[in-house]
């Protein structure tokens, strides 16, 4: 009986001892061999019974820029990542414009969104749309794309423990009459696929016969409302199409076709450098593409578009397509939920340097549906000298100040851009300018008075980030690498110091680094603008555009597939049927 009794303790100590992972017994019995094994579970409840540790729910709203960013960043697999879109598809939308005239083809844009998250993540997907957002519940409400119920569209909640908003926006039609219901818009792949198959229809109704001159003028008369990158390279490629590919098919409308592009300010291109300004208005102008500066819309009709003039003019012209790029608008669902946190009179959502919203500690928003609220220096002056003044002496010694900033300028960007703007090669330089202004020649300390003097011009450089593919990426990468790192630095912070607190910020902020942009204007010939104010024109740069454009996306899948169509564009010209 002792065989018996031995394996009775044994297995009373598997029960009372269950982190024993794995154990191994050898015994005899009557000459043969007996082996017991046991494995147990690492992780049980208080009364025995088997549980597994819970992952924390990331709920991702969107797959554009930011979204698919974040999604091919991540890297913990403690995170369970519920991904909520109403595309299955990241888009690679600098392209677009391409995709209008057959340049690309739409399906070498695109890359399912399944196919970018990590492995070692554990992700699911949802084809829907949120249409509310309860931060008190934390869940989001959806509308699913596939099927509906007797009560209409099929609706259903989603729980989470931290929901990452990046939805992007939708194109701002400023609520002038007949926009919505007259003009293609371009922010999406239906979008240019449509307005492909519209430029086609335009030439193809005016090839029909029994139509007078005035009429198929008219219908391949294309006008572009918005002088900014996406209008501008629209209005290329599409006199490129037309000019390269269209004429030789349709050689009877050569003469007939007209371009005009239309923007309310005094330039288009505005945001890129004079000199670019200036040649692509040139070659405009040298391409015959009308280009109408100071040109406002007041009203779109299925035939004519009105435009005001700064001078109160207001003429009509008639077209066949309009494609409006004028700027973007907050979506519904942000609009609301910016109602329900208080933040009802902005366009976009606030966030803090950390892109958390305001106000909520665990919703995060990136890229066009957020915009980063960066503080002032100057309303944090009195926490700022009393973090630095350790002492509380009611002055700074040089060796306080510069201890404390290194961590202000990393608070505090705009303190770093000013530095830079003025020339100055650091805080020294503008403590001197200051103590020169205010006649004062002391060096060893410094009061508030003379802090405030020192910083009062730096929030002038406070600037918000402009609503690009670049700035939604960098944000989503950025919020992937602290989703990655919150376990670790909850324990050991790596932000600076807290100026209103004690201790420090998790992580270091965010910062955009600009690394560039780009304006094809036709002819193979692109302007680029780099870092530095490094600025070319011409055919050297369009290859720099197609170099930097491939190794941007997002697999090998679609840098192949964009690659042979431009390849296939050079030899066989673009395709011009309406598939």
């Amino acid at each position: 009986m002792r065989p018996f009794a031995f394996f009775e303790r044994l297995s009373k100590a598997f029960h009372d001892y269950p982190s024993l992972s794995k154990i191994l017994v050898v015994s005899t019995i009557s000459g043969g061999g007996l082996i017991v094994y046991s494995e147990a579970n690492p992780s049980y409840s208080n009364n025995g019974v088997e549980t597994k540790t819970r992952k924390k729910k990331v709920v991702l709203l969107g797959t554009g820029w930011a979204g698919a960013s974040f999604l091919k960043t991540l890297n913990n697999s403690s995170y369970e990542v519920q991904v909520i879109s109403p595309r299955n598809y990241f888009a690679f939308t600098p392209l677009l414009p391409s995709v209008t005239c057959g340049t690309v083809e739409a399906r070498s844009v695109v890359e399912p969104i399944r196919n970018i998250a990590r492995k070692n993540v554990e992700m699911s997907f949802l084809e829907a749309e949120c249409f509310k957002i309860d931060p008190g519940s934390k869940k989001v409400y959806c509308r699913s794309k596939q099927g509906v119920n007797s009560k209409g569209k099929k609706e259903f909640d989603v729980d989470y423990d931290y929901l990452v908003i990046a939805t992007g926006a939708q194109s701002n039609t400023f609520n002038i009459p007949g926009v919505e219901e007259n003009c293609h818009f371009l922010k999406e792949v239906e979008d240019a696929q449509r307005i492909r198959s519209t430029v086609i229809d335009s030439f193809e109704k005016a090839s029909l016969p029994g139509l007078n001159e005035q009429e198929r003028k008219r219908m391949l008369h294309f006008v572009v409302v918005g002088g900014g990158p996406t209008g501008v390279e629209f209005a290329s490629e599409l006199h490129d199409f037309v000019n390269e590919d269209l004429v030789k098919l349709y050689p009877k409308a050569k003469n007939l076709v007209q371009i005009t592009l239309l923007e309310a300010a005094d330039h288009i291109l505005t945001m890129f450098d004079k000199r670019i300004t200036e040649f692509a208005e040139e070659k405009f102008t040298r391409d015959g593409i009308d280009v109408k500066l100071g040109s406002m819309v007041v009203k779109v009709n299925d035939k004519e578009i009105s435009a005001k003039t700064k001078a109160g003019e207001v003429s009509t012209i008639p077209y066949g397509m309009i494609v409006w790029s004028t700027g973007i608008g907050t979506r519904p669902v942000i609009k609301d939920f910016m109602k329900q946190i208080g933040q009802g009179n902005r366009r976009a959502l606030a966030t803090d340097e950390w892109l958390r919203v305001e106000g909520c500690d665990n919703i995060y928003a990136l890229g066009d549906c957020a915009t980063i609220n960066q503080r002032k220096v100057m309303e944090d002056i009195a926490a700022i000298f009393k973090k630095a003044d350790k002492e509380n002496s009611g002055t700074l010694t040089m060796k306080e100040f510069h201890e404390v900033m290194s961590d202000i300028c990393d608070r505090y960007p705009q303190v770093e851009l000013y530095l830079k703007s003025k020339g100055m090669h650091g805080i020294t330089d503008l403590l001197k300018q200051a103590q020169a202004e205010n006649g004062s020649n002391k060096s060893v300390e410094l009061d508030i008075e003379e802090l405030k003097s020192a910083l009062c011009q730096v929030d002038s450089q406070v600037k918000l980030l402009p609503a690009t593919g670049q700035v939604a990426a960098q944000q989503g990468t950025y919020l992937a690498k602290c989703f990655d790192r919150m376990e670790v630095c909850e324990k050991n912070p790596e932000g600076p110091i807290r100026i209103r607190g004690e201790g420090r910020h998790r992580f270091r902020p965010f910062r955009y680094r600009h690394l560039g942009q780009f304006a094809p204007l036709g002819g193979e010939q692109t302007a680029a603008q780099l870092p530095g104010d490094w600025v070319s024109i011409g055919h050297s740069s369009q290859w720099l555009w197609y170099s930097v454009y491939a190794s941007k996306q997002v697999s090998w899948r679609t840098r192949v597939l964009v690659v042979s169509d431009w390849m296939r564009r050079f030899i066989f010209g673009r395709d011009s049927s309406r598939i």
